[in-house]
């Protein structure tokens, strides 16, 4: 119901920085050249040949039986569009869209979805789920059924307007009609399911379990394009496959195709030379994709699993992007990190997987400080941590060191617990106790062990990994990357430390406002919007 057309070269010369064009009412065509320093131009291009120039209507229906077919199609969407006003009878608009949503025709069936979604969708529900009813019981030869492609787009249309109610019907719907084997159909399942859960929520436990195992038997088919779609599912559901399905196309070679632009890149040296660079060590799009995706699955990482990914980043930088390829790896990289677990930061970092954290120059605090007790530091914020100073808690997280060994909001080091969250874990007394008398409670997740070698040396840190032969401490809470491997076999006594690796005296040089204005930056998750920073 739409067109076909081919493309040929007009006019052609070398530069020709293209700027603007147009069809004047003489029939001539018009353009403009120039712009970023060059010289501007205008252009005025007229036919001297012999052939007929008479005007034509492009929309004549030609004698071939094809091009009269789709004259008849178009015809029958835009009598859909019609609908799309919303001011027609319900029942005349779903009658008439249902029929047409059907047809082997994009922008028919599209135009019959639209139809729809201008009628409240208790009009019409029924119709799609009766559809993939018909699939699942009638088994439909072909994929190409007409109640097939009236399933799957009638279903994206109840997921884009639906209400979360309907989400589990909608879900027994997509299971009804199955897995096409047509590539167009699964793309259009596939986003079925994305629009439900970005519009209606996602599922119970069991049925997000169930989906998750659905996606992950379903990966991989042939098309990289319905890969793609997969693994953001798979990630959505924190699949237990994901990891070793996805992670190891990332150490794959690059298979990157180049499309044809044959001496196009010839025309323009500045923007051309730049093209055909990129072209020549462009980036694998799907090694691309899985690695996006991937930054977001929390579960079912091994070390070496996050080894393999993180090592990806090296190999994706080497390659040639467009101005903004660096930063989208260092986001993706930065995400990926913060999704981390604090063990796996710690290991990441310490293993030399990726680069460590680097401290920067730290601000002074004002002071003069002093030494404080917990019950003097809970004094200072009672009912005092209001209309504080978010940018100087900021500052003073820096000026204690915190920022050295935790992170806050994304930034830090990954020795200790990311403490973005602290508010929801600990009360105003927690938060105290642990920064004036950090041994007093030790999380077993951040113990020290203090190891001791058959030849008498004793080592304290926290092991970040361990292997059959050997284990790996960190044995400086500031730096990751200062570590020491142990064979097992040398190991005489290995017992948990009752210190803390977290100093104690961190207070020490902060005055009690700035000491009220740290408080409340921990407490606050990075929210500079807290009420307790309102003047």
């Amino acid at each position: 119901s739409s067109y076909r057309a081919t493309k040929e070269e007009f006019v052609s010369r070398t530069p020709l920085p293209l700027t603007d064009c147009t069809v004047g009412k003489d029939g001539a065509l018009y353009f403009t050249i120039g712009g970023r320093g060059a010289q501007s131009e205008l252009f005025r291009v007229t036919y001297i040949g012999k052939d007929e120039t008479k005007k034509v209507d492009g929309r004549s229906v030609d004698p071939d039986a094809e091009q009269r077919s789709s004259s008849s199609m178009r015809i029958r969407r835009h009598e859909i569009e019609k609908f799309h006003t919303g001011t027609h009878d319900p029942k005349v608009v779903v009658q008439e869209a249902l029929k047409a949503l059907a047809p082997n025709d994009r922008q028919t069936y599209y135009a019959a979805r639209i139809a729809l979604e201008r009628v409240p969708v208790s009009h019409w529900q029924d119709s799609i789920f009766l559809a993939a009813r018909k699939v699942a019981t009638e088994k439909p030869e072909s994929w190409r059924d007409l109640q097939v492609d009236r399933a799957i787009v009638g279903c994206i249309g109840l997921a884009r307007h639906a209400e979360p109610a309907l989400l589990p019907k909608l879900l027994e719907a997509l299971d009804n009609i199955g897995w096409p084997d047509d590539e167009e159909q699964q793309l259009g399942i596939l986003r079925a399911y994305q629009l439900a859960f970005i519009r209606l929520g996602n599922p119970d436990k069991d049925t997000s379990a169930a989906l998750a195992k659905k996606f992950d038997d379903l990966f991989p088919q042939k098309s990289d394009f319905v890969n793609r779609e997969l693994s953001i599912l798979m990630v959505h559901f924190q699949s237990p496959g994901a990891v070793k399905k996805l992670v190891p196309v990332l150490a794959q070679e690059r298979v990157a195709s180049q499309p044809p632009v044959g001496d196009l890149l010839s025309r323009n040296k500045g923007y051309g030379g730049a093209f055909a660079a990129m072209l020549a060590n462009q980036p694998d799009q799907q090694q691309y994709h899985y690695a996006f995706v991937l930054r977001n699955l929390k579960t079912g990482w091994t070390l070496e699993d996050r080894k393999a990914y993180f090592a990806w980043f090296n190999k994706a930088r080497t390659w040639s992007g467009g101005v903004s390829y660096q930063k989208y790896l260092t986001n993706i990289d930065n995400d990926a990190f913060a999704n981390s677990t604090d063990a796996e930061r710690l290991a990441i970092e310490a293993l030399g997987i990726r680069k460590p954290y680097v401290i920067p120059e730290l601000p002074k605090a004002t002071g003069p400080g002093k030494e404080y007790t917990i019950e003097q530091v809970l004094a200072l914020a009672s009912d005092k941590l209001k209309a504080r100073d978010f940018k100087n808690g900021e500052k003073m997280y820096k000026a204690a060191r915190c920022v050295v060994c935790h992170r806050f909001g994304g930034d830090g080091g990954a020795t200790g617990p990311d403490l973005t969250q602290l508010a929801g874990r600990f009360n105003l007394k927690d938060l105290t106790d642990a920064i004036v008398d950090p041994s007093k409670v030790i999380s077993d997740q951040y113990k020290a062990s203090v190891v001791e070698t058959k030849d008498g040396k004793v080592i304290t840190g926290r092991i970040v990994s361990e292997s059959k032969e050997t284990i790996t401490v960190v044995i400086d809470p500031e730096s990751a990357t200062k570590v020491v491997e142990i064979k097992k076999s040398e190991i005489e006594e290995n017992q948990p430390s009752k210190v803390s690796l977290m100093p104690k005296d961190l207070l020490k040089t902060l005055n009690e406002d700035e000491v009220r204005d740290l408080l409340a930056y921990l407490l606050s998750r990075g929210n500079p919007n807290d009420a307790m920073f309102r003047k």
